[in-house]
């Protein structure tokens, strides 16, 4: 199931309209996120700039992929050893 997900831009514009004293509640509000998801995005992406948050972005992409490419190698092993050990 997708998630629906804000923008690495639009995530570090809240960011930094919190920097520049805007309260975690009213922009919450504001932007119709909860205040937990303000301070997630804070711990993910507090201090980064727009490229950082794309490329980390990308990088979280490619390690799912690479994940996934390791699971379906790992079931294809584990059934061809299955397969090679029965007797016949």
């Amino acid at each position: 199931m997708r998630r629906n997900r804000k923008a690495a831009l639009r995530i570090i514009g809240i960011l930094r309209e919190h920097e520049a004293g805007a309260k975690a509640a009213d922009l919450a509000r504001k932007y119709a996120v909860s205040e937990t998801t303000l301070y997630n995005w804070k711990a993910k992406f507090g201090g980064m700039d727009v490229s950082e948050a794309k490329r980390l972005k990308a990088l979280e992409e490619e390690n799912a992929r690479l994940k996934k490419l390791l699971a379906d190698q790992m079931l294809e092993a584990a059934a061809l050893k299955e397969l090679l050990s029965k007797k016949w």
